[in-house]
C-alpha cells in the first residue's frame, strides 16, 4: 500500500466511525467500531473492517444494514474527503479481535490447569 492510500484509509476510518454512529438511523445496525480501512493502491476500493458488539444475529443484521446504507455512506465520505472518485466500500468483520480473545481464553485455561497440577503435586 502506498503512503497516499494509507492516509486516505486513516481519514476514512475516522469519518466512517462518525457517519455510522451519528448519521445512520437503521435499527439493525448495532454498536459498530471501525477497526481498520485498507484502501487499494489505485484508491478504487476500500475494505472496511468492523467489530460489532453482540451475537451472530446482531452481527449479520448490522452487516445487512450497512450494505443497505452503502450508497449514503459513500456519498458522505465523498463530501468529507476530497477525492476525484470515492472508493467502493466493502464491509468485513474484523476476525482478529475474536481470534485474540480466543487465544487469551486458551492461555488463561492453561494457566489454571497448571496451577491445579501444582497444587495436586504438593499434596
Amino acid at each position: 500500500m502506498s503512503l497516499r492510500s494509507n492516509r486516505v484509509g486513516e481519514q476514512m476510518k475516522k469519518e466512517l466511525g462518525e457517519i455510522i454512529s451519528r448519521k445512520i438511523k437503521d435499527p439493525r445496525i448495532g454498536f459498530v467500531t471501525v477497526t481498520d480501512v485498507e484502501v487499494s493502491g489505485d484508491l478504487q476500493q476500500a475494505k472496511v473492517f468492523i467489530s460489532v458488539l453482540g451475537d451472530d444475529l446482531q452481527k449479520e443484521n448490522t452487516l445487512k444494514g450497512l450494505a443497505k446504507a452503502k450508497g449514503f455512506i459513500r456519498s458522505e465520505i465523498g463530501q468529507r474527503i476530497r477525492l476525484r472518485k470515492t472508493p467502493e466500500i466493502i464491509f468485513e468483520f474484523d476476525e482478529s479481535i475474536d481470534y485474540g480473545n480466543r487465544i487469551d481464553t486458551l492461555l488463561h485455561q492453561i494457566q489454571r490447569e497448571d496451577k491445579t497440577k501444582d497444587s495436586e503435586q504438593e499434596i
